[in-house]
């Protein structure tokens, strides 16, 4: 049999979606997924397999309109997987339609080079009737030629597979890129620290800053097969601190808890993780906290 292999790009506004169907496809969660926006800043790579073809998922930051230095590095890098990938899909919400960053992520696909293949997947397709679903479909493959349109709900794996055995169809033929066995090509260090991220944005809701980082500080693997994972969360200000700490150190406490579980569901084994808050008032200045993150500083400079 022929092998395919390639990367396929998910592009869209934040809280499209492309989290939880990159998770959907691989079958395990390796892309932080929360109802808070602009959650995901590196671009994690989730790997499946389809018979014989392996999907490399390239799951970018939501293309939004950005402001600071952070959103500058997270709207470069979103564009960067784009350009890098062989097939590029964007997800739109069916419930949203074309918005306003819809329609600025249109003209920047009109702005990559020839040839390049686009599919439209028009997600949370449970929350609209067929009529406006139909329209939208319209309205969209009017605006842009789309290689093909797919209607899913990443959420609930409505026509994911479809996509799926799509993808892989239209992928180059050659080798696998990565060991069978391989789900993502994030390290574990990033991994685990976007899990605790994830665990702070569901606990803290509206009082989390965005002004928040999570960073993997050692990871020591135990003779008896347990590891522990040291973190740091730093935040900006003293405030954010004790908002993160909790009365008594409740919050961390149950933030740790969460995360630990998790990761020990994830790896398999027993994990003992520590948590610390540092205030570092301008970390989102500090080259070293973006390469942690997988980003570029130099994409944050105007």
């Amino acid at each position: 049999m022929t092998t395919r292999a390639g990367f396929v790009a998910l592009i869209g506004e934040p809280n499209a979606g492309k989290s939880t169907l990159t998770n959907r496809m691989v079958g395990a969660k390796v892309s932080i997924v929360t109802h808070k926006v602009q959650t995901t800043r590196a671009r994690i790579r989730g790997v499946a397999i389809e018979d014989e073809t392996q999907i490399v998922f390239v799951d970018t930051p939501g293309l939004f309109a950005p402001r600071r230095r952070l959103d500058r590095a997270m709207v470069a890098a979103a564009w960067g997987g784009a350009a890098d990938a062989d097939i590029i899909v964007l997800l739109v919400e069916a419930h949203r339609g074309v918005t306003e960053g819809v329609e600025r992520i249109l003209e920047g696909l009109a702005d990559l080079p020839q040839g390049r293949t686009v599919a439209l997947a028009i997600n949370k397709i449970d929350r609209v009737e067929a009529p406006a679903l139909l329209a939208l479909t319209k309205d969209l493959n009017d605006r842009y030629a789309f290689a093909k349109t797919f209607l899913i709900s990443a959420e609930r794996g409505h026509g994911v597979e479809d996509l799926r055995k799509w993808l892989a169809g239209e992928l180059p033929e050659g080798p696998w890129l990565y060991p069978e066995d391989q789900i993502a090509d994030l390290p574990m260090r990033m991994i685990a620290a976007e899990m605790t991220r994830e665990k702070l944005t569901l606990r803290l809701h509206q009082e989390l800053p965005y002004q928040l980082t999570v960073e993997t500080e050692s990871w020591e693997e135990r003779k008896d097969g347990s590891a522990r994972i040291d973190q740091v969360i730093y935040v900006t200000r003293d405030g954010h601190k004790g908002i993160v700490l909790g009365r008594k150190g409740e919050t961390v406490k149950a933030v740790s808890k969460a995360a630990r579980e998790e990761l020990e569901e994830f790896l398999g084994r027993r994990v003992h993780l520590f948590l610390q808050v540092k205030v570092r008032e301008n970390w989102q200045d500090e080259s070293e906290r973006y390469s942690e993150m997988g980003l570029d500083f130099r994409d944050g400079n105007q």
